[in-house]
């Protein structure tokens, strides 16, 4: 079962509407749609709700305010805290290898470049927590990654990507409870 959710993005308005910040809006998202609201915790570096998301089933939301590049310090903080396994753990992101509008959910594997995960691998130590990954594209040839994941996407990008969170929304039931082969299995298909 999912205990802990963990937006990935960056602080400050800035970054508030970036493709890097697609962790981030997807759980903006689900503290409107179920009730929650954002307390700062500066002992975890970052911001929590806590929400039910389904029947009976409460979760807590992390956003850490660390920057992307130092996100394990404070998802860290809440693991030791909470006590939680890494099965337990949710981290939802971007994803540069899939098209604006691709939802993936997977369990364990490596960064694969991507600086936030890099560093919550870093501080627990372990891999073996799940990955809700949220596809944003890649730059054109010749074009800069940075600046292109901390730019806003594109009116059709942005609604592509909308839909994409209105669509995982529903399989949120059975991935807090721990259906997750259902859940993969149903995302995992979606175009």
């Amino acid at each position: 079962m999912i205990k802990l959710i963990v937006g990935l993005g960056n602080p400050g308005r800035q970054y508030e509407k970036t493709r890097h910040n697609a962790g981030f809006l997807f759980l903006d998202e689900l503290v409107c749609d179920f009730g929650g609201a954002w307390c700062v915790e500066s002992r975890f570096q970052g911001l929590l709700a806590e929400c039910r998301v389904a029947a009976g089933v409460s979760v807590v939301l992390l956003k850490p305010e660390t920057f992307m590049n130092r996100s394990g310090q404070s998802v860290g903080k809440v693991v030791r805290y909470y006590k939680l396994l890494p099965e337990e753990i949710l981290v939802v992101h971007d994803e540069l290898d899939f098209e604006v509008g691709v939802v993936r959910l997977k369990k364990d594997g490596g960064h694969a470049g991507h600086n936030g995960l890099r560093d919550i691998i870093a501080h627990l130590g372990v891999k073996d927590f799940y990955r809700l990954r949220f596809g944003i594209g890649r730059p054109g040839a010749g074009k800069s990654v940075a600046d292109y994941v901390l730019s806003p996407p594109s009116k059709v990008e942005a609604e592509l990507l909308r839909r994409s969170f209105g669509l995982t929304k529903g399989f949120l039931g059975q991935i807090i409870k721990g259906d997750l082969a259902v859940a993969m299995n149903g995302l995992n298909s979606m175009a």
